[in-house]
């Protein structure tokens, strides 16, 4: 290691003061030492080197002048010697943006083809892709707004939510603006932002939200406009069913842009209209520095001088106790230090499960994921385990979990949408599992006569497997739990002939219908028990509706309903 003595600095010079006080330490050691010396005042000085063992003031001179050198290298290593400098990413405070996106029913106008919601999404997209850092959330609104996305880091999470966003998820209709700006707004108030961005995508604006956006700016936050839309506009249906027409009023928008401190660029092919609003390269809050920037800071070189000094502080111990202090730093391993779970608090340690459990979930592992929000105790982890073991198929567990986060937090409206979806995938999917003998006896339950026989049975189930082939699986449970009652070679093998023939049909509607490509996916040793599980389980999962919105849609409307209820509509 070269030491570059042109540059060589002290990081914290106060601590040179503290040489001041070796020389008087020094000299009361040495006036201390005369004091206790009885025998220079009682003996002539011509004897004192025949009576006295000079070995012994040899050494303790030597003690004292080790001291001193040992008080000058602890003093020169707090002062912190530096030669050479280290880059470091600067501390930086990225400024929030909250992507605010109009879903009035003038959002379905077509002229921005193929629709203003379609160009949004895009747009929006490439700035969740494109943006360098800083946290994002995403607000939608019509008659009132709502989070669809919470401020986060993790920009990929907010883009999940595009695809669902259409006019059908927002509860009521309208083009409140100031709704919109006010509850964003509070979103970076909550998140504990003085300052921060709106992003505005909408095509006209009227006097209340230019007054929400100024009062919005007079808080810290920038509010900033895309233009959806042509001036020629373009007509739409509304929810009602009634047709308007939507055109864009840059003119109000530009004002609105302006009382909220902020810049308007009409919708661009490109991400001009992104750069020219400056949400892709996000500021530094109170920091002058440009985003992702580097520094460089002195290193703090003073540790070189603590080997020799821990190498004079041996010479303070016995002979034998330094070298058992040698010996025992010989023996014991040498591993980097770590925190250990002892030293944590309890924030900490539910904090740290909480990540665990954010890990576990988007590898897959929905059990382990379970696991870990188990282990921490409050509502966000007992509706994110609900929320795992849903994913697992664990659906009574994930309602015991809801109402765990319920409990600890009444009126969590996630928790209360994610419940109500689990009880109606209940009742859409029959429970799997369980012993032969329970199926059997709520079978039995539900028969009322005994003397209906297996062979009376076929005509109805065959029948409900032509309306609906996804009905093959329940026809062959109630099949498999009827076979397995006692009953005679007869009646056995005309139910087996019966359900052969039932999932040949299945088969066969299935190959009609559109798009469905079943076959592609057969294994290439399938047994024909296999295959008639096989096509059981796909029958099941075309009954799954694929609706990505459904969750949004519940959750605001249930945040809908519970402003109404407490008549403070936007807050």
């Amino acid at each position: 290691m070269s030491i570059d003595f042109a540059a060589l600095h002290l990081l914290r010079p106060q601590w040179l003061w503290a040489l001041l006080a070796l020389p008087l330490l020094a000299w009361w050691w040495r006036r201390r030492r005369r004091r206790d010396g009885v025998w220079q005042s009682l003996v002539d000085p011509h004897l004192l080197p025949h009576l006295l063992e000079t070995k012994a003031d040899t050494r303790s001179r030597m003690a004292a002048g080790i001291a001193m050198l040992a008080g000058v290298l602890a003093i020169v290593a707090l002062a912190g010697p530096s030669w050479r400098q280290s880059e470091q990413p600067l501390w930086q405070s990225h400024t929030p943006l909250v992507i605010v996106l109009d879903l009035s029913g003038a959002a379905l106008a077509p002229d921005l083809p193929p629709s203003r919601l379609a160009q949004a999404r895009a747009k929006i997209a490439t700035l969740l892709r494109e943006r360098q850092g800083g946290q994002v959330g995403l607000v939608a609104y019509a008659g009132d707004a709502f989070t669809v996305a919470p401020l986060t880091d993790d920009a990929a999470n907010v883009a999940l939510f595009l695809d669902a966003l259409a006019p059908e998820v927002m509860p009521v209709d309208g083009q409140r603006v100031d709704r919109a700006i006010e509850w964003s707004s509070q979103l970076l108030r909550q998140a504990g932002f003085s300052s921060g961005q709106i992003l505005l995508m909408t095509d006209q604006a009227d006097d209340a939200a230019r007054a929400a956006a100024a009062e919005a700016s007079r808080g810290g936050y920038r509010v900033s406009v895309i233009g959806l839309g042509r001036a020629e506009g373009a007509s739409y249906r509304r929810m009602d069913g009634s047709i308007a027409m939507a055109r864009l009023d840059e003119s109000s928008l530009r004002s609105l842009a302006s009382s909220g401190n902020g810049s308007y660029s009409a919708l661009t092919p490109d991400d001009a209209d992104l750069r020219a609003l400056g949400v892709l390269e996000p500021g530094l809050g109170d920091a002058d520095a440009k985003g992702g920037a580097k520094g460089h800071a002195w290193r703090d070189e003073g540790y070189w001088l603590l080997p020799p000094l821990l190498l004079l502080a041996l010479l303070s111990f016995r002979r034998q106790g330094a070298a058992a202090l040698l010996l025992l730093c010989a023996i014991v391993p040498w591993q980097p230090a770590r925190a250990v779970e002892w030293w944590q608090r309890a924030d900490q340690k539910a904090h740290a499960r909480m990540e665990q459990g954010a890990r576990s979930y988007r590898q897959g592992d929905f059990a382990g994921a379970a696991q870990a929000y188990q282990a921490a105790d409050s509502a966000d982890a007992h509706y994110n385990r609900g929320n795992a073991l849903a994913k697992s198929g664990e659906y009574p567990q994930a309602i015991s979990a809801y109402d765990e986060a319920l409990k600890r937090e009444p009126g969590m409206a996630d928790a209360i949408a994610n419940k109500r979806a689990v009880e109606a995938a209940m009742k859409r999917k029959p429970p799997q599992g369980g012993s032969g003998q329970d199926q059997q006896q709520s079978r039995g339950k539900q028969k009322s006569q005994p003397s209906q026989g297996q062979g009376a049975q076929p005509k109805p189930q065959q029948q409900s497997s032509q309306q609906d082939p996804s009905q093959a699986q329940q026809s062959r449970q109630e099949q498999a739990q009827e076979r397995a009652k006692p009953a005679d070679s007869q009646s056995q093998q005309a139910a087996d002939a019966a359900q052969r023939e039932r999932m040949r049909r299945a088969l066969e509607q299935g190959k009609a219908q559109p798009g469905q490509q079943r076959e592609q996916a057969r294994p290439a040793n399938e047994t024909p028990q296999q295959r008639e599980r096989r096509l059981a389980n796909e029958a099941w999962l075309r009954r799954v509706p694929d609706d990505p919105g459904s969750l949004l849609r519940e959750k605001f409307r249930l945040e809908h309903e519970r402003r109404q209820s407490q008549d403070t509509p936007g807050e």
